[in-house]
């Protein structure tokens, strides 16, 4: 990376990197055609981003064969493996043997064996990793929100699409059963024709609404800051951004909506089939270059969808909360520690907590009366399982990026709306087109101008 005259992996074709093999099938693939892996066999995995929620994915697929781990910062690598071995854990002698680089594509030039990767990294470099892997075919599991903005989203969803890999989205709630009960509820007409939900969230947890930090701390021996930065603009190291507050920072993360709407806003999106929104408008507290709001709302429009009505969404953070329901009993609360939704029907009201937490009608005698519908829709093995069956030849993921792309636009789209909300209008969006119709100056946001020596693969 510090010689930008030379071609990178994300420049050149892979032809030019793997030469005309790079594509030739191994014999367990042969019969399933590529990408293939039969049901007897485990998927050679490879994990990029391997602290923090990246050592949950790690774990959740060790059932397969873990032949690479990468990451950026060689002590966040060593303490994931040491991790597992100080809790005994059965995959802990196969992180071991597994193969240790920094950068990923590195690892995708070496590893020719490579059946599949997750993408555990921080959300600015979610899109640049996945689409180089699957376009060499490699089936991705990528953490939520699937990218930073919402032209990689599409273009993620368009290659998956292209190279038919198997892909899925690490919102886990998505593998819920009560995400499924939700579902369920709703097509059973529980609370009759739904046109209003409320969605909150206590995020963020990380500073927000700060200025960029001013001193200059010595760079940690073990952190590649180059790798770290990627496709975004160049800064100094500063703990301010890494290991983990990047989420609130508008150069590498994509604030609370991003980070817990994955989880909350999915169920109103999977059970409403919402799709994206007409309209979006944002309100918050001061918003400045560097980090998002402190606190926010935005509010979305959804059009009508077949015999299902428009309905108005709102999102809530930083300690922010709806009005409560009439019919919440006094002295109950509102959804959980998380967060929660709140469906509004014609007929009645749904109410869950964040992150799994059990869907109730309300109030709790309605809840009580209530006649449950059949279950129809079929449960998941969970959401790493989920996708390593898919991959066998099983089932396909529920979250794959053609859904998982659309969920994420329509977050962005609110991160978007918050950089104007100063403007004190109601943007309208065009998804066919993808473009704010009556603010050009917003379509920018879009997309992103790469740092020079990234780009994402064609």
């Amino acid at each position: 990376m510090k010689d930008q005259s030379k071609k990178t992996l994300n420049t050149i074709t892979r032809r030019e990197i793997f030469g005309a093999s790079a594509f030739t099938i191994v014999p367990r693939h042969a019969l399933g055609g590529p990408g293939y892996v039969p049901p007897s066999d485990k998927v050679n995995v490879a994990c990029v981003g391997v602290g923090g929620q990246g050592r949950n994915d790690v774990a959740g697929v060790r059932t397969e064969n873990i032949v690479a781990l990468c990451d950026v910062d060689d002590e966040q690598m060593a303490d994931t493996v040491k991790a597992a071995k100080k809790e005994n854990l059965p995959h802990a002698e196969m992180l071991e043997r597994a193969a240790k680089y920094r950068d990923f594509r590195k690892m995708l030039e070496t590893e020719k064996s490579l059946d599949a990767v997750t993408v555990s990294t921080p959300d600015h470099t979610h899109a640049i990793i996945a689409l180089t892997a699957i376009r060499l075919g490699k089936h991705a599991y990528v953490q939520k929100p699937l990218t930073y903005t919402v032209q990689e989203a599409r273009a993620l969803a368009k290659a998956a699409q292209e190279m038919k890999v198997v892909t899925q989205m690490g919102n886990q709630g998505h593998a819920s059963e009560e995400a499924r009960l939700i579902n369920e509820w709703i097509a059973a007409g529980a609370i009759g024709e739904v046109t209003e939900v409320h969605c909150w969230t206590n995020r963020p947890i990380w500073p927000q609404g700060v200025e960029r930090p001013a001193e200059l701390p010595a760079l940690p021996s073990t952190l590649d800051w180059d790798l770290w930065l990627g496709p975004a603009p160049h800064r100094p190291y500063h703990p301010a951004y890494a290991p983990f507050n990047w989420r609130g920072w508008w150069d590498f993360g994509t604030g609370a909506l991003g980070d817990m709407g994955a989880h909350i806003i999915d169920h109103p999106f999977w059970a409403l089939q919402l799709g994206l929104p007409e309209t979006i408008q944002a309100s918050s507290t001061a918003v400045n270059s560097e980090t998002y709001p402190l606190a926010s709302a935005v509010h979305y429009r959804f059009p009508a969808r077949g015999k299902m009505p428009a309905v108005n969404m709102t999102w809530y953070d930083g300690d922010l909360l709806p009005a409560r329901p009439g019919e919440l009993e006094d002295g109950r609360r509102l959804g959980n520690d998380g967060g929660g939704v709140v469906f509004v029907g014609k007929t009645g009201k749904l109410m869950c907590g964040a992150l799994g937490a059990s869907p109730r009608l309300i109030p709790e005698d309605k809840m009580k009366a209530y006649q449950l519908p059949p279950k129809t829709l079929p449960r998941s093995p969970g959401v790493y399982q989920e996708w390593i069956d898919a991959i066998k030849g099983g089932a396909p993921t529920k979250s794959n990026f053609e859904y998982a792309a659309k969920l994420t636009e329509a977050m962005l789209l609110g991160n978007i709306a918050l950089r104007f909300a100063n403007k004190n209008l109601i943007l309208k969006y065009d998804g066919k087109k993808m473009s704010f119709t009556n603010l050009p100056e917003a379509n920018q946001y879009l997309s992103r101008e790469y740092r020079a020596g990234w780009s994402l693969p064609s």
